[in-house]
């Protein structure tokens, strides 16, 4: 008789539960049962839903029913054959948590931060990432911020298998070795432990006598194949094993998918080009692969989930609309039936994708992303800059159009709040924080260049480093230099704590700190952090209100004083002109509305059936996607540094934007009978200022 071990839901939350599951089962006279058959081939491109299975979407830490559990950072994810989930918890929590059958959650080891080895709640992580299951059920995990590898047995003792805690690059035996904040880890059959060394750039293994050498990767940041010690990575997150035995690499700042073979050679799987003949994949960080050799990797930049084939060919299996999308997907594990577990870190859910249900048309998703009440980041409304409880010029809003320098002036949406500040000044931490992202800083030497800090991002600094480009404070901001000796970028590495107050870097030519509330794409408005001193007393102001007909060009046609709208149009766009200003703004800063909408008055000036209250069809409390710019906005807007003359905000008021999701919409004119109205629009800033202005359209139905 043959038997399989793995680990079951545990009763009690400080160990494992022991368990064994039979492959076969002896008939009377000790033949053996049938197989079952084996798996059906992949398909390929199906359609998906999202189900969410664990968490309420709150940053926390509690144990219990579905639907009241919470999670911090969710990370690392593997899935047992009873369908217990197993989920690395980092960010404050820092614990193995797991995921019942049933959907109860609790945990599995771990209390604090820290580095301690022992049984269940008396051991101690620091930001766990991946995690990995053997043959016997022991677990592995990537001990991110401890720069070591960890394994739980079946009885729920931790114990140290790699690592001394110690961020750095050493082989030989476990106690001694030494890793630089690992992210993956992957187990053969063999029991040989495989570990992507992230910011060491390496591909490592650990021995079953727990010796560690280096399987692949020079240790610098590069994209090269090749042989063992002249091949490169650039940030190594995730590692998958497949059917062969051969290992794959989810190769982050790469884009790439790399194979590993035993003796240590590296080559990339070549992917069908995607959009502007560039890879496909941006931010891949976790990686399942079937049966049959197709790859699914989580993409933490497209929030969702791609389908690889062995030749190439890909799809987007998620995350292609806003009730797919997932704010940071992590951990990616397979179902027996084909399905996909996925973590979404800073969601702090646990979802599962799966084939969409038969004529459900859309898929019935269910909630992606934090919850609307995952509390703001505690900042006690300080500013990124000295002095941190003194007021500075807000100069620029969520949601206004941006530009490309390149002639379209609506190409974008601006993601976050300017704060404007001297060439060179400091930036400070506005809140305790820790790095999350694998990734965590960006655009090195650029305008845009930024770190994201958990829930908050500063753009537009040199990162990590003084005015004059210096490194500072490089035990955190980790410097990367070329072969020529020049800097060529600073790394944070995840799990990195800040304090408040901490400086992040200095300002670069754009002259302002941008900052971004919450993860991408479910950024929310940054004014709700109620800085110091900010004052808002301005009221905003409406220039022209237009109608526009389905070419896109203004009714013109106007008598006694009144836009003439033939009933028999078939549709007419809405738009509105307006801009705000908050207090002791320079008097050429225009700055973009927080909320508009309209109302329809009939001749005497009495609101319309439906209309008592107006329609705030536009509300920026959170950002909408870019590719809705053009949606929101007509044409004509712009600001002065893209293009056009003067700021103009041309708000499109039929179409509704308001909780990030934007739908389009037309007015009717046969929706009234013919006669004089009065179409008016309402805008107001964040402070609840109403416009003032031409806030009136005198209009003749006929």
């Amino acid at each position: 008789m043959s038997r399989k071990p793995w680990i079951l839901l545990a009763v009690g939350v400080t160990a494992l539960a022991l368990a064994a599951t039979f492959v076969f089962e002896p008939k009377p006279g000790g033949l053996l049962a049938p197989q079952p058959a084996p798996p059906p081939p992949t398909p390929f491109d199906w359609s998906s839903q999202v189900e969410w299975i664990a968490g309420d979407g709150v940053r926390g830490l509690r144990n219990g029913a579905k639907a009241q559990a919470r999670f911090d950072d969710p990370y690392g994810l593997v899935r047992t054959g009873n369908g217990t989930l197993y989920i690395a918890d980092a960010g404050d929590n820092n614990r193995i948590r797991m995921v019942g059958a049933d959907g109860r959650v609790a945990t599995v080891a771990g209390s604090k931060e820290g580095f301690v080895d022992g049984s269940g709640l008396s051991a101690a992580f620091d930001t766990p990432s991946g995690l990995a299951l053997d043959g016997d059920g022991n677990l592995y995990v990537a001990d991110t911020g401890n720069h070591a590898i960890r394994k739980i047995s079946r009885q729920g003792v931790v114990s140290t298998l790699a690592g001394d805690g110690t961020p750095g690059y050493r082989d030989g035996p476990g106690a001694q070795a030494r890793f630089d904040g690992p992210m993956g880890v992957a187990v053969s059959r063999r029991g040989r432990v495989f570990v992507a060394d992230t910011y060491n750039d390496r591909i490592r293994v650990i021995e079953p006598d727990g010796t560690v050498s280096t399987l692949a990767g020079n240790g610098r940041p590069g994209f090269a194949d090749g042989a063992a010690a002249i091949a490169q990575f650039d940030t190594p997150t995730a590692l998958a094993l497949d059917a062969r035995g051969l290992l794959w690499v989810a190769d982050t700042r790469n884009k790439a998918l790399r194979r590993v073979e035993p003796d240590g050679d590296v080559a990339t799987l070549a992917l069908a080009p995607g959009e502007s003949n560039r890879s496909p994949l941006v931010r891949p960080a976790a990686l399942a692969i079937t049966h049959d050799g197709w790859f699914y990797v989580a993409d933490q930049a497209l929030g969702g989930v791609l389908q690889i084939r062995p030749d190439g060919n890909w799809a987007l299996i998620s995350g292609d609309s806003q009730d797919q999308r997932l704010s940071r997907p992590a951990g990616l594990a397979l179902a027996d039936d084909g399905s996909l577990y996925l973590n979404d870190a800073n969601g702090h859910r646990v979802h599962r994708i799966a084939p969409a249900a038969p004529a459900v048309a859309p898929p019935a998703n269910g909630p992606v992303g934090p919850a609307d009440a995952d509390p703001l980041p505690d900042t006690a409304g300080r500013w990124p800059l000295k002095p941190q409880d003194g007021w500075h010029e807000v100069v620029g809003t969520l949601g206004e159009v941006r530009g490309d320098g390149y002639g379209e002036s609506r190409h974008h949406l601006h993601g976050g709040l300017d704060i404007r500040g001297d060439i060179g000044q400091q930036v400070l931490a506005i809140a305790d924080a820790k790095v999350s992202a694998p990734v965590a800083s960006w655009g090195f030497g650029n305008l845009g260049e930024g770190a994201e800090l958990g829930r908050l991002s500063y753009i537009h600094m040199r990162v990590g480093r003084t005015a004059q480009g210096e490194p500072l404070d490089t035990d955190r901001f980790q410097p990367v230099y070329g072969d020529d000796g020049k800097l060529e970028r600073m790394r944070l590495r995840r799990g990195t704590r800040f304090a408040v107050g901490d400086v992040l870097g200095t300002i670069n030519p754009m002259a302002h700190v941008h900052l971004s509330l919450g993860p991408s794409g479910f950024e929310r408005n940054a004014i709700a952090l109620n800085f110091v001193g900010y004052a808002d007393h301005v009221p905003p102001r409406l220039e022209r209100i237009e109608l526009l007909d389905a070419l896109g060009q203004p009714l013109k046609d106007k008598r006694e004083g009144r836009l003439i709208v033939p009933r028999a149009l078939s549709g007419l766009q809405l738009v509105a002109e307006g801009w705000d200003q908050v207090d002791d703004n320079l008097p050429r800063r225009r700055l973009g509305l927080y909320a508009v909408g309209y109302q329809w008055l009939d001749a005497q000036g009495k609101p319309l059936p439906g209309y008592e209250t107006p329609r705030m069809n536009i509300e920026f409390d959170r950002l909408p996607p870019d590719d809705a710019t053009q949606t929101i906005y007509a044409p004509g807007s712009g600001i002065t540094v893209h293009g056009s003359a003067v700021t103009r905000f041309r708000y499109v008021l039929s179409n509704t934007v308001r909780g990030g999701r934007v739908s389009e919409g037309l007015w009717l004119p046969s929706e009234f009978a013919a006669g004089d109205y009065t179409l008016r629009v309402v805008a107001r800033d964040y402070s609840g200022n109403e416009a003032v202005g031409r806030r009136d359209l005198a209009i003749r139905l006929q």
